[in-house]
C-alpha cells in the first residue's frame, strides 16, 4: 500500500480514540501474500494508565480463534484421522452426553430431551450442531440464572456442558460449536489443543505470541477490555476476561494473540496453505474450506439478551451471509469493496478480519471494547476497510 493509505488509516485510528464517544486503544493491520503493507496503534491498552497501545500488544481475540481452531481440524482431516461425517462422540465422547434444552419447568429446572441425531463435527464446524450461546438466546440465559451454570468465558470443563437449543443438523445457529472441535482434535492427538496448535500451526508460521496461556512476556504487553456504558464511557474491567492459564483450551473463543501473528495466520490462507517455516493444509483444503458448506441455510440475525456483552447482530439489507470450514462468507459485495464470498468472523471485544483471496489481501482490526456491536468500534473497522480497498482501486486504476 502507498504513503496515501498510511496517512488515511493512522488518520482513522487517531479519530477513533480521540473522538466521542472514544475507543481506549486500537491495532489495525494490513497483509498480502507476502507480508504485512500497513501497521498502526492508537490510544492506550488500559484507560487512565500511561501504556501506549503499541503493534506488539496482545490481545485476547475471543472467537477469531475459531478458524484456528477449524484449520487444526482440517489437518486431521487431511490425514484420514478425522472423519467429518461421523458422530463427533467418536472422537469427544463427553459430546454424547448433551441434551436439547426446551425451556424451564414450574419450579426452575431445564426441560431436556435427547437431540433427534448425533452430532458430527462437520456440524460443529459449520455450526448446525444446534449449540447457542447465553448472551444471544433467551432459554440458555434463562437457565444459566436459574441453575448458576458456569459461563464459558471461564474456560472449565463443567462449562462445555451447555445444552443444545436446536436438533443438530436443522438450522445454522451460533454458539459453542468449535470449543467442542478442540475437543476432537484434544481426542485424536492425545494432547493438549494449544499444544497441537503450537507445534502444527503456530511455529510453521512463526506466531510466537498467540496461545491459550499468557506468558510473562505476553503478560506485560495485554491490553484489557473495557466495557462501554449507555453514556458512552467506559470503564477498564480490572481482570482479564479469560484465564490467563485455563483448565480446557477453548478452541471457539479462549486463545491470545497479536494483530501481527494473525496476520501470518491470514497469510497462510492467502497463500493456499503455505506458512514460511512450512505447509500448513494442502491447497486443495483450502480450496474446499473457503466454500459455501451450508447449501440453502443462510446465517441469521442474531438477537441480544445481554446487552452488555453483545448488541443485536443484524446484516445490511440485501446482505445475506453463508458460512465456510470456519468462517462467515458474504454472498454479494459489501459497500466497503469487499468482493462475495470473502473469509471474515471477529471476536466479541470488537475484533474484526477478513481474508480476501480473490484480491490476495487480508486485514485484522483489534480493540478491546464490550459490547459487540458496538457503534464506534464498528465506524473504525469500515473505515479501515474502506480504505484499504480505495487504496487497492487506485493502484489498479495508476
Amino acid at each position: 500500500m502507498n504513503s496515501g493509505f498510511k496517512t488515511t488509516a493512522d488518520a482513522i485510528l487517531a479519530q477513533s480514540v480521540q473522538g466521542t464517544p472514544a475507543i481506549p486503544g486500537i491495532v489495525a493491520m494490513l497483509t498480502d501474500a507476502q507480508g504485512t503493507t500497513y501497521e498502526g496503534a492508537a490510544g492506550v491498552r488500559v484507560l487512565g494508565s500511561n501504556q501506549p497501545m503499541t503493534t506488539d500488544t496482545v490481545f485476547a481475540i475471543f472467537s477469531c480463534s475459531k478458524a484456528i481452531t477449524g484449520t487444526a481440524v482440517l489437518q486431521l482431516v487431511e490425514e484420514g484421522r478425522l472423519d467429518l461425517d461421523a458422530p463427533a462422540s467418536r472422537y469427544a465422547p463427553e459430546i454424547a452426553k448433551v441434551k436439547v434444552l426446551e425451556g424451564l419447568d414450574a419450579d426452575g429446572r431445564p426441560r431436556l430431551r435427547a437431540p433427534r441425531r448425533e452430532i458430527t463435527t462437520r456440524m460443529l464446524m459449520l455450526h448446525t450442531a444446534g449449540f447457542g450461546y447465553e448472551f444471544s438466546n433467551q432459554r440458555l440465559f434463562d437457565e444459566a440464572a436459574a441453575t448458576g451454570r458456569a459461563s464459558i468465558i471461564g474456560c472449565t470443563r463443567l462449562s462445555l456442558q451447555s445444552h443444545l437449543i436446536a436438533d443438530p443438523g436443522e438450522q445454522w445457529e451460533y454458539g459453542m460449536n468449535i470449543d467442542w472441535c478442540g475437543q476432537v482434535v484434544e481426542g485424536i492427538t492425545g494432547q493438549r489443543l494449544g499444544q497441537v496448535m503450537k507445534e502444527r500451526i503456530f511455529e510453521p508460521l512463526g506466531m510466537a505470541d498467540t496461545g491459550f496461556t499468557l506468558t510473562p512476556s505476553m503478560r506485560q504487553r495485554l491490553a484489557l477490555v473495557h466495557q462501554r456504558g449507555a453514556d458512552g464511557s467506559l470503564a477498564p474491567i480490572p481482570e482479564p476476561l479469560l484465564p490467563a492459564d485455563p483448565e480446557v483450551d477453548m478452541g471457539g473463543h479462549g486463545l491470545y494473540a497479536t494483530v501481527g501473528d494473525y496476520c501470518r495466520f491470514i497469510r497462510m490462507w492467502l497463500n493456499d496453505g503455505a506458512g514460511p517455516n512450512g505447509r500448513v493444509l494442502k491447497p486443495e483444503t483450502v480450496r474446499m474450506a473457503e466454500g459455501n458448506g451450508l447449501g440453502e441455510l443462510k446465517l441469521r440475525e442474531l438477537p441480544s439478551v445481554m446487552p452488555e456483552m453483545a448488541l443485536e447482530i443484524q446484516f445490511l439489507p440485501g446482505q445475506t451471509m453463508s458460512w465456510a470450514y470456519s468462517f462467515m462468507l458474504n454472498d454479494q459485495p459489501m459497500p466497503t469493496g469487499r468482493p462475495a464470498n470473502t473469509l471474515a468472523w471477529s471476536g466479541i471485544a470488537n475484533l474484526y478480519y477478513w481474508i480476501d483471496r480473490q484480491n490476495g489481501i487480508g486485514g485484522f482490526y483489534a480493540s478491546q471494547v464490550l459490547p459487540y456491536g458496538d457503534m464506534p468500534s464498528l465506524m473504525a473497522y469500515a473505515q479501515f476497510e474502506m480504505a484499504a480497498y480505495a487504496a487497492l482501486a487506485n493502484r489498479a486504476a495508476a
